[in-house]
């Protein structure tokens, strides 16, 4: 049985809210308390946890952030003679400008349909995750991950796939995160055996 200390923590976590700003978020998914969420796209039945920070992300549907991740953020210039902002147009933290160089500092970040990224991940603004990928725990992901490999590591490297080629890439014919709810709820029991599931739908 939960005590009431233990509820009483959980009701002060979830009523710290979140900083959600220039933002489309799904009607069926969902953002925790103590995140920052700025210019961010989710699709439908995603979420992600507690004291997680989104910047400049599309996250596809169907996909599940742990707490503690951060995903996207801006560019500096390494091309330039300095990367500090004093130098550039745009506002920053800092007030004082010393040169006002025109630079985009935003940078998109794709998170693809179905992705798992494991607690306290840390994703470089840019990247590309693929459909299906795995992120472990604590991984630090500074490049484009391929759809359904499982990556871990600082940086991040590829493990392994999570299925065959073959059903990799039956599976990313399939799309099943395109289909209506409808149909999942036909295909749902199929969903412990993706071979079965493929070959039923003619993609095997």
């Amino acid at each position: 049985m939960l005590g009431p200390q233990y509820l009483v923590s959980r009701i002060l976590k979830k009523s710290r809210g979140s900083a959600v700003a220039d933002c489309v978020i799904h009607p069926t998914s969902k953002v925790e308390s103590g995140c920052t969420v700025l210019r961010c796209v989710f699709e439908r039945h995603s979420f992600c946890g507690y004291d997680c920070t989104l910047v400049d992300c599309d996250v596809g549907p169907f996909v599940s952030i742990a707490s503690r991740v951060s995903a996207g953020g801006a560019r500096h210039p390494l091309e330039y003679v300095s990367t500090s902002p004093v130098f550039l147009s745009h506002r920053d933290s800092v007030k004082t400008k010393l040169a006002r160089h025109r630079y985009d500092p935003r940078v998109k970040t794709v998170i693809g349909a179905d992705v798992w990224i494991g607690e306290a991940a840390l994703l470089k603004g840019g990247v590309t995750i693929g459909p299906g990928a795995v992120i472990g725990m604590g991984s630090v992901v500074t490049k484009d991950i391929e759809p359904y490999a499982i990556v871990a590591g600082n940086p991040a490297r590829t493990i392994r796939l999570r299925f065959s080629p073959q059903v990799v890439d039956a599976l990313l014919r399939m799309a099943w995160w395109k289909l209506s709810d409808e149909e999942l709820r036909r295909l749902g029991p199929l969903f412990t055996e993706p071979e079965r599931l493929l070959k039923q739908e003619g993609f095997l």
